[in-house]
């Protein structure tokens, strides 16, 4: 199988993927009722898509194509309204967060599409664990190259999209100590971690005829990457942030990958180098387990620093390129990075306060509805 063509798409453009729990409103827990909210949802009239996942017990919801962060809250906002509609005449609920904080993995139900009956006769158990939950942010790239460029500089800030977004710091009942832990399951899956090193798309194509000729893959759904290309759209898709507890945080953190990508069209600020990625494991292993308090090693100096403070330094240095709609959002970020504080503090304080899990997503729940 070749590779796709890749499609042009105007620079800078958004969208918005959210993977999103279905729960109980009896005990909080994930409940499969995937294929009711979609027979709900079948004539609903939204800006995107609300499709399954490979779990019954999850659904994504996507924008159409946006021209900042607002466009996208605005369109999240109209799907989110018909979900929690369709979520209250089932009595269950639609919760955000990058891990269900006390769902058994074996207990789900794989959801009864041809694809993902095919990844769970290829991965196993491993299909089932990922009943995890991720935003995906695409930003739309002119060209191939200019692709290339943008998934490999976006790659420095890997940690950064980490940190700022994670919200899975329980798994199965458990405090796992990781800000993120939802990144643990996807490191699971062979073909996972970062993209091949290519700034042409002519290596990037060999590259694929390599992979597809060993019958490893064949397509580009086949790789689990942090970053990768989607030729179809024209664009690059970030994948590594967990989904945020609220609608209003997955668009600032849209318009967080929509600046950094303005500002490196504007500047020119650096070239990626294979080097760059000689401690890409360690920062992303940083920003999973300590999240804003975790050490950011610069991939050219080697200088170790707070990674809560390279955050603050690359925002103050990219604010002035995003549009003037992102900068609410983007003064929001900023001071939840002053404060420490991100969507896996909040769920710790809730427990903290109630001592019960099942009220800490009904918490979550809530503030999904905003």
């Amino acid at each position: 199988m070749t590779l796709e063509a890749f499609h042009h798409s105007d620079p800078l453009t958004l969208g918005v993927e959210l993977e999103l729990q279905l729960v109980s409103t009896h005990d909080y827990d994930l409940a499969p009722y995937a294929q009711d909210m979609l027979a709900l949802l079948a004539k609903a009239k939204v800006p995107g898509s609300i499709v399954p996942e490979v779990t019954s017990s999850m659904i994504e919801i996507s924008t159409g194509i946006c021209t900042d962060a607002e466009d996208a809250l605005n369109q999240l906002r109209v799907t989110r309204d018909v979900l929690v509609k369709a979520a209250d005449r089932l009595n269950i609920a639609l919760v955000g967060g990058g891990t269900h904080p006390f769902q058994q993995w074996h207990q789900q139900r794989i959801y009864d599409k041809p694809r993902f009956k095919e990844l769970t006769a290829l991965y196993g158990y491993l299909t089932k664990q990922f009943t995890i939950f991720g935003q995906h942010v695409h930003v739309g790239c002119p060209d191939a190259d200019a692709a290339l460029l943008m998934l490999h500089r976006l790659s420095r800030y890997i940690p950064h999209f980490i940190a700022l977004s994670s919200s899975s710091p329980f798994v199965q009942g458990q405090d796992t100590a990781f800000d993120s832990a939802r990144l643990n399951s996807v490191f699971a899956f062979p073909l996972s971690g970062r993209a091949p090193f290519a700034l042409h798309w002519e290596d990037f194509e060999r590259y694929f005829d390599k992979m597809t000729a060993t019958g490893v893959i064949t397509s580009m759904k086949d790789f689990y990457w942090d970053i990768r290309p989607k030729p179809e759209f024209g664009t690059v898709e970030v994948r590594v942030f967990d989904t945020p507890l609220s609608i209003e945080r997955a668009a600032s953190l849209a318009a967080y990958v929509q600046a950094l990508g303005a500002w490196f069209l504007a500047d020119n600020p650096f070239t990626p180098q294979e080097d760059d990625y000689l401690v890409y494991t360690y920062n992303r292993f940083q920003a999973c387990r300590f999240g804003l308090e975790g050490v950011y090693v610069d991939p050219v100096s080697g200088e170790h620093m707070a990674l809560r403070e390279h955050i603050l330094h690359t925002l103050q240095r990219i604010t002035a390129h995003a549009p003037p709609s992102s900068q609410e959002a983007l003064k929001a970020l900023r001071q939840d990075v002053n404060a420490g504080q991100n969507d896996a503090r909040w769920l710790r304080e809730v427990l903290a306060r109630e001592h019960l899990l099942p009220e800490v997503v009904r918490q979550a729940a809530l503030r999904f509805r905003g």
